[in-house]
């Protein structure tokens, strides 16, 4: 099927004027969508696919709730935009509901435009209130593209962008399948995680630590889910040290684990959470920190030298209040975390039993990976580290032609779809993975 005229006409000026991130441009044949809702989208052709990548992650809500978009309209109509030093509803009401959502006392907001520049200012603010400059992250991790959150990421986009200067610091993180450690069980990998995390701290030296920064349930890296004793390893690591822990909630945030947040999983309390994505679907940008009670109070009388013309910007606040609202009264948190634990989590691993592609299912709530592989004796993978393969591109076709619109990275698939997803809408993207799955049983030995 041809592109229509109007989506032809897009693609036309896309590859003749707009730069793509994290792309060689002349590589580049991006697909036209012109349409959404719910679950689903639509392509130039007329194609509708099955959202199981909810754009970036983000669209818990799932596309063009109708709530959000007029809530996005009506804000419009009052106050388009405002400098951030004057206080306004929108955004005033939203830092209201995501304060009632954080754990423990972080009840004080920041927004800024997006997850990054979230990272940026909570290294920043770290830094700040305890007077040292270096931050540990693990590898297998991303926390953003601009200059400090890049250099904490943990993945293959750090490389070009990393110049040893920024005072970043990285470690093995628990992940079982892959372990570092040679552990045999989860027990074990955390042990010798943490003790592995112990020893960075102490051969780095302490008191030359800022912060540690840590996705609660890594996202693009691969899903791993740590054990609660993981976590609060880590913070009685942070609190032994006064070292600032630094909770990334960017992608895991806002519903999409089945919880508010997902540090809510392992019973800990951070110090600060970076949040954006789902906290409004990505309908209009917005990100942001929620900070502690005290680092809040160091900068009651101290100037916080950061800030963005955006903060807080109302039509992405109205936005975020709309969102949460109507994530709160239609039960979405809670409707990830039933279909991901009834239908979606064991569907998968029912995949995993059939298809000798699939090393690994990992997962809770709406977020979930497979790991894909050449040899599941061996967990060769079906793509190298920090790329791909012929086989993930035709199982990447595979999936479009059969009607769903997947997430990969390097060798993984990830099932991702929005937290609205019904039974029989993630039945369906069950059965279209199924198929698709056959393609990379075909370069399995």
């Amino acid at each position: 099927m041809a592109l229509s005229p109007e989506a032809a006409r897009a693609y036309e000026l896309d590859r003749k004027h707009v730069f793509h991130s994290w792309s060689a441009q002349a590589t580049l044949t991006p697909t036209v969508l012109t349409s959404a809702e719910g679950c689903y989208v639509t392509d130039g052709e007329g194609n509708r696919l099955l959202d199981f990548s909810s754009m970036l992650v983000n669209t818990n809500i799932g596309h063009q709730h109708p709530k959000v978009v007029a809530a996005i309209a009506e804000q419009a109509a009052k106050l388009c935009t405002v400098a951030p030093h004057f206080a306004n509803e929108a955004r005033s009401e939203a830092a209201r509901l995501i304060a009632e959502r954080t754990p423990g006392d972080l009840d004080t907001i920041f927004f800024t435009n997006g997850g990054a520049d979230a990272i940026e200012h909570a290294v920043r603010m770290a830094r700040l209130h305890t007077g040292r400059y270096k931050v540990l992250s693990r590898y297998r991790s991303y926390h953003g593209g601009t200059e400090t959150a890049v250099n904490v990421t943990g993945d293959p986009r750090r490389w070009a962008n990393d110049h040893g200067n920024t005072g970043t610091v990285h470690f093995f993180g628990p992940f079982l399948y892959r372990s570092e450690f040679h552990s045999v069980d989860e027990a074990q990998e955390t042990e010798r995680a943490l003790a592995h995390l112990a020893r960075t701290i102490e051969l780095e030296g302490p008191s030359t630590i800022a912060a540690i920064v840590l996705e609660s349930v890594p996202g693009t890296a691969g899903i791993m889910v740590p054990t609660p004793e993981y976590m609060q390893g880590v913070r009685e690591l942070c609190d032994r040290h006064g070292i600032v822990f630094i909770a990334d909630e960017v992608m895991a945030g806002f519903g999409r684990t089945g919880k508010w947040f997902a540090i809510e999983h392992f019973d800990v309390v951070p110090d600060l959470i970076t949040f954006a994505k789902g906290v409004n679907s990505g309908y209009v940008p917005l990100g942001g920190v929620a900070i502690s009670a005290e680092i809040a109070a160091t900068f009651a009388d101290r100037v916080y030298p950061g800030g963005l013309t955006y903060s807080g910007h109302p039509l992405a606040t109205a936005a975020a209040v709309a969102t949460i609202n109507a994530m709160a009264d239609e039960g979405i948190v809670e409707n990830a975390a039933d279909i991901g634990e009834r239908v979606l989590g064991p569907g998968l691993r029912e995949l995993a039993s059939r298809h000798p592609s699939v090393g690994e299912v990992r997962g809770l709530g709406m977020f979930w990976a497979l790991e894909l592989v050449r040899e599941q004796a061996t967990k060769e993978p079906l793509a190298p580290y920090g790329g791909t393969s012929p086989a993930m591109g035709e199982l990447v076709a595979a999936c479009r032609a059969g009607g769903l619109l997947p997430f990969v990275n390097f060798n993984r698939l990830h099932a991702v779809p929005p937290c609205v997803l019904t039974e029989s809408e993630a039945k369906e993207g069950l059965a279209i993975l199924d198929q698709a799955l056959t393609v990379a049983d075909a370069y399995t030995s």
